[in-house]
Order: C-alpha cells, then structure tokens, then sequence
C-alpha cells in the first residue's frame, strides 16, 4: 500500500512539473542580448516578449546536463540551435509575424514562449 501511494505521489509530481506548473519568471528583447538559462528542466526566464521586426538575440546558457536540454527548438519559426553545456550561445532572429511561438527542448519537457507584438 505504501509502494502504491509512492508511485501515485511521484506521477502525480511529474505530471505537475512537466505539464502544469509554468515558470513565472519574463524579459523583455532589447538592444543587447537576453541571457536565458537552462537548468533543472526549465527556461528561465520562461516567455519573452519581443517586438515585430526588430531583431533579438537570445543567449542560451545550459547549466542542466540532462540530454533533452541540448537542443532548442522553435518549432514555428523552423529554427533550432544545439546548446553546448556551461558555454553561452546565441539565437539571433528577427521576428516577422505577430503572435505566441513556444520554444521547447526536442521531447517538448523544458517549454518557453516568445510573445511579439
């Protein structure tokens, strides 16, 4: 009984990290680039908010050695970018289409957004 109530108590935490619970945490794209850290299956800062046209770089710092966190995938801007472990790396676009776009790892666990207006 007590392996059973473990088991239900672990699934029902996954499910909240992974699906439920949101990180909080948002920046706003400005002139010089915006440092988003990758750790302990998060994005953070989690949503991004970016004006039309104007370009922005995003730096990628993966502190998470975990392999779903190597790779970054903006998958309605058709852009990824492989993050190297404990080396910053940029992400340099320029948003053309108003809207929300997430951004996730290739099994879709560490999730942002981008929001341009």
């Amino acid at each position: 009984m007590i392996v059973n109530f473990t088991g239900i108590l672990l699934i029902v935490f996954i499910v909240w990290w992974f699906w439920i619970y949101k990180n909080r945490s948002e920046a706003v794209a400005g002139e010089t680039a915006d440092d988003i850290v990758v750790d302990a299956g998060i994005y953070s800062p989690a949503v991004i908010h970016a004006e039309v046209g104007k370009p922005i770089t995003l730096r990628f710092l993966r502190k998470d050695g975990n392999p779903c966190s190597e790779k970054v995938i903006f998958g309605d801007l058709n852009l990824s970018a492989d993050l190297p472990l404990n080396t910053p790396y940029e992400v340099r676009l320029t948003p053309e289409l108003t809207g929300e776009f997430t951004f996730t790892c290739q099994m879709a666990m560490y999730r942002g957004k981008l929001v341009v207006k």
